[in-house]
């Protein structure tokens, strides 16, 4: 019998569990779970004769993947999938996969409320400034690029999008005015919203020159990943613009630093609240079964992330 396993370091909500069950077992297979582990070698143990792997944040390492002898198919439940080897997965014959598009919405909604959080100076008293009005710039038009700018409008913003890998006809379409450039995007937007990939290219791609680029009084919001911010650059940048704001969902590695230094001009959730809903959990949870099955019973591999 195919085996699954569900390994969460940190946990699917129970209306997710109880789905993906439903999924698994009405497919014929058989679900196991390993939840709140705090020793990795509890999932080397626990990988060690199962068929199909689903991951939150939890990092498949080669060692995993060495583990895990039976391994066919491994599902990231959310967007990013920088926590898989994918060079691992691929020496193996192992199709790695994401869930696209399921945590969307919760990613676009927290990245406005860091907007609106930003303009009234984190909630506390002054004079803060609204968002009606103010240039928008989407770098990466994808799933949660596309949402955010949807969200944006409703708020009578003028939005910009940079993304080399969608067309200008297709941006235009949707009422976007599109920057051929990171820099033109940059130099015209009041706030950026970042949804770009960690990848060889983009790690430490959002440097001082770029940022330096933005209006007085720009704000830079992250819900993307930690690793392609240059924090030294950021850090650098904030000590000579006092007019700056940035606000992460990814904490930087000097974040105590910039709190103290600059405080409600910045701004770092306690964690990754991205994809942190009860409809974006059950989302990623649900597609990551389905997609299994399909893959299983059919060969499905639409949403393959290896080569």
């Amino acid at each position: 019998m195919t085996k699954v396993l569900v390994a969460t370091d940190k946990p699917f909500a129970k209306a997710a569990v109880d789905g993906i069950r439903n999924i698994v077992e009405g497919a014929g297979f058989e679900l196991a779970l390993l939840e709140k582990y705090t020793d990795v070698n509890d999932l080397y143990k626990a990988v060690a004769d199962v068929d199909a792997l689903i991951v939150r944040s939890d990092k498949v390492t080669k060692e995993v993947i060495e583990a895990a002898k039976n391994l066919k198919i491994v599902v990231r439940a959310g967007a990013g999938y920088d926590n898989l080897d994918l060079e691992a997965c691929t020496q193996r014959g192992i199709v790695a996969m994401n869930t696209p598009g399921q945590n969307s919405n919760a990613v676009a909604e927290l990245a406005i409320g860091m907007m609106i959080y930003m303009a009234r100076n984190c909630f506390n008293p002054g004079t803060g400034s609204e968002l009606k009005g103010k240039k928008l710039g989407i770098h990466a038009y994808g799933n949660v690029g596309k949402l955010v700018a949807k969200i944006a409008k409703g708020f009578s913003m003028e939005v910009y999008a940079f993304d080399p890998f969608v067309t200008e006809q297709q941006m235009e379409k949707e009422g976007i005015h599109t920057c051929k450039t990171a820099e033109e995007l940059y130099s015209t937007c009041n706030f950026v919203s970042l949804h770009i990939p960690a990848t060889a290219e983009t790690k430490n791609s959002i440097n001082y020159e770029l940022l330096s680029k933005m209006p007085k009084g720009g704000c830079l919001i992250n819900t993307a990943r930690k690793e392609v911010i240059n924090e030294q650059d950021m850090l650098k940048l904030l000590e000579e613009r006092q007019d700056m704001k940035y606000a992460t969902d990814i904490a930087a590695s000097n974040q105590e630093e910039l709190n103290q230094k600059f405080g409600t001009r910045v701004f770092a959730s306690p964690k990754k609240m991205g994809a942190e809903t009860a409809e974006a959990n059950l989302n990623a949870g649900l597609a990551s079964a389905n997609q299994i099955v399909s893959f299983i019973k059919d060969g499905v591999t639409k949403f393959k992330v290896n080569k």
